[in-house]
């Protein structure tokens, strides 16, 4: 795993040893992504520079550095991520005459261009990867990512300079560098707690789309975007194709796939391990890797000392059973809120899921002791693990019937009380509620139930479930919320069943732009490489997909055959549980230990001068909170982390 960087100055007006020096400070930048070696190649004809940083993992010999020439020297590659199936693609290249010189992923990469052309061998790859590729005979500079989206890359013009990187601190070092902070992405930001791809937060650059080639011609200026994989088609198709076998065939294709990407991505040159919860995904994932290792395979997990957020114990029970080398660490909230000052750095971008907290947490515990952990997201988006498919399909049919007037009514007497006082209450009441009641975090559905009960249609209960402002544009001024593929019809998917059609919609927005930029800048950010077997293994993706609901969601429990799986390996004892979300309580810090901080960042006058928010708006909810009216804490997170990335740029 690697940092990549460069740009392209079609006006000629860098010498070599300028060319060097720039893009040596934009690859500084990104150090943390590549600790081991730094390379870099550049071309005075053209204006070209190419920077990279080094995460040795496979051949740590100087044969796997990078930037890496073809044997033909057309191509010049900078490259992050692995490619799973090379020793594959190396036997048969090598039958088609190539020869290599050590036995990186990178080289196999460089003679599959040679071989078949960019995006036929672009396909062939089994993988997560960002790469730009230089074609010295075309003169054309092309950047790909993978197609789920796990590696980043970001690109645009800067003043006439063409420049991209692994992450978007790498283009705020270079000279041209002159953006302005984009109001519309801002409200994107607000809708979802991330912004979706292809904005930035900056005006002129993007994120490069999950499962494309772009082709860039710095010299006319010309751009051209090519999908080499859509994961909306493969979600149509599979929905359309269902897996016409058995349920035991179905289980045993599954537990063979899975087998079979796990073991591949067992394979480094250096110590490796996995995330563990505990839960149904990250202990599959375990489980897999013990059942195909003759060690204990070494496992990490973090545990909070406020129980509804504890999960360290079930970890521990599934780490005890397969008899992994586990190892714990209870984190303190003072240790936890520690992480928050370093946030803006670390994700570059403003960001605001708070669990980003313990994701940096436990990859900061597993880089101690290893290089590479894998990790199981996933598959909550493949197998309908997320509570609001069963949620909103199950209210939204119950409530349909009555009439939207009466919707209303019922919304408005359920948000009278407060989640405080809706905790207290069920709390209160807990002896005569049913078991699946008992929880005091079931108050935290109320907003919920509240916001659906007046949507018009299905289409509009996911949008409000996946929103924490609903109105963005009446908070960023000047804002207007970009066309994406939640908010346009026309790009949603051939799908007419309410749940497969919410999966469809978090496969393409909410998995890659959210919960794999969590993962990918919190191992990074500490020289970790994260493997998401359930999803950089296109075939498992493409084979769950084919897989009908009712195989996913049985009897009311999610990812059901997953499960099914699973339990050849740990007793369902050690798994049957309410989920739990991986988070912390930002509720009770912004009113407690973060309340001098939050408040600082959204002073009414710092909030006028900087312009970017309806002061009024924005007040209005912290004051709400703090009195406990609403369950405006993750409004106001969003709000917080975009203030605390601007204090780091500015």
């Amino acid at each position: 795993m690697c940092g990549i960087t460069g740009f392209w100055d079609p006006s000629l007006q860098y010498n070599t040893e300028t060319l060097e020096a720039v893009v040596k400070k934009m690859s500084n930048e990104i150090i943390h992504r590549g600790p081991d070696d730094y390379g870099a190649w550049v071309d005075e004809r053209c204006g070209l520079a190419l920077g990279f940083c080094r995460l040795a993992i496979l051949d740590l010999t100087p044969a796997g550095r990078q930037p890496m020439s073809s044997a033909d020297n057309r191509f010049k590659i900078i490259y992050n991520g692995e490619i799973y199936n090379h020793e594959e693609l190396r036997q048969e290249l090598s039958a088609l005459g190539h020869s290599f010189r050590g036995h990186s992923d990178t080289e196999v990469m460089l003679a599959a261009f040679v071989q078949w052309g960019i995006i036929p061998a672009v396909k062939r790859f089994n993988g997560m990867f960002a790469f730009a590729l230089w074609d010295s005979q075309d003169r054309q500079l092309y950047l790909g990512r993978d197609r789920i989206g796990i590696k980043p890359l970001y690109y645009g013009w800067l003043n006439g300079v063409f420049a991209f990187g692994s992450e978007l601190k790498t283009l705020r070092v270079h000279p041209a560098f002159q953006c302005e902070i984009n109001r519309n992405a801002l409200a994107l930001l607000l809708r979802h707690n991330y912004i979706t791809a292809p904005h930035s937060i900056y005006t002129n650059i993007s994120k490069l789309k999950q499962g494309c080639i772009l082709q860039v011609n710095a010299f006319n200026r010309n751009t051209q975007l090519t999908p080499y994989w859509s994961a909306l088609e493969i979600a149509e198709y599979g929905y359309s194709h269902p897996f016409e076998g058995n349920v035991r065939e179905a289980e045993d294709q599954l537990d063979a796939l899975l087998r079979e990407s796990v073991r591949l991505r067992m394979i480094a040159d250096v110590p490796l391990g996995a995330f563990l919860s505990g839960g149904i995904d990250s202990s599959t994932i375990v489980a897999m890797m013990q059942a195909q290792s003759t060690i204990p395979v070494k496992t990490f997990s973090i545990g909070f000392w406020e129980k509804p957020y504890d999960e360290a114990q079930h970890a521990r029970a599934v780490a005890k059973h397969l008899g992994t080398d586990h190892t714990e660490l209870y984190v303190t909230p003072k240790e936890a809120m520690e992480v928050i000052p370093r946030l803006p750095t670390l994700y570059d971008e403003p960001y605001s899921d708070s669990s980003q907290i313990p994701t940096f947490l436990v990859a900061q515990l597993a880089r101690q002791h290893v290089t590479v952990s894998l990790s199981g997201d996933g598959g909550d988006e493949l197998f309908a693990g997320y509570p609001r498919y069963t949620f909103s399909n199950t209210v939204w049919r119950w409530m349909n019937w009555l009439p939207q007037s009466v919707r209303r009514a019922l919304a408005g007497m359920i948000g009278l009380p407060s989640v405080e006082q809706w905790r207290t209450a069920i709390k209160t009441l807990e002896p005569v509620l049913p078991h699946s009641l008992r929880q005091t975090m079931v108050a935290d559905k109320i907003p919920k139930l509240r916001a659906v009960m007046a949507c018009k249609d299905g289409q509009e209960v996911y949008k409000r479930l996946i929103s924490h402002w609903m109105s963005p544009e009446n908070v960023v001024i000047g804002g207007r919320e970009p066309i994406t593929v939640v908010n346009d019809s026309t790009q949603w998917p051939a799908i007419n069943a309410f749940v497969p059609w919410m999966m469809a919609l978090d496969l393409v927005s909410y998995l890659p732009d959210d919960i794999l930029v969590k993962v990918d800048r919190a191992s990074m950010g500490v020289s970790l490489e994260a493997r998401v077997p359930l999803l950089d293994d296109h075939r498992v993706v493409e084979f769950a997909w084919r897989l009908p609901l009712s195989m996913k969601v049985r009897h009311g429990q999610s990812k059901w055959l997953l499960r099914q799986v699973l339990y050849r390996y740990v007793p369902p004892a050690l798994i049957e549980r309410p989920k739990m979300g991986f988070g912390v309580p930002i509720d009770h810090w912004l009113r407690g230990p973060l309340r001098e901080w939050a408040e600082a960042l959204l002073d009414e006058h710092r909030l006028e001068q900087e312009g970017y928010f309806h002061t009024k708006v924005i007040r209005e909810a912290w004051e709400n909170y703090l009195a406990g009216w609403g369950n405006w804490h993750y409004h106001l997170w969003d709000i917080l982390m975009f203030q605390a990335w601007l204090d780091s740029v500015h």
